[in-house]
């Protein structure tokens, strides 16, 4: 369910095919996001599953299932 949303807010945020969102799929590599991209994806993420992402983790997110991760592991 996290992944479904995550895609969506991804998509929306860089103008992308869902289909294109993977797991294993890399934000700056395969989806050319810049850090300002990955923040407003992270800001997105943070208002849809109303959960915070501290920068220190934030910077860890490399991947899609970094943030899937990151999601699980704040709603606990």
């Amino acid at each position: 369910m996290e992944f479904e949303k995550l895609q969506k807010i991804i998509a929306e945020v860089l103008n992308v095919d869902v289909d294109e969102i993977k797991m294993e799929t890399t934000f700056t590599d395969d989806l050319g996001a810049d850090s300002l991209d990955v923040f407003q994806i992270i800001m997105g993420i943070e208002e849809e599953f109303d959960i915070e992402i501290a920068s220190e983790e934030a910077e860890k997110i490399v991947t899609v299932g970094d943030a899937v991760e990151q999601i699980k592991s704040a709603l606990g």
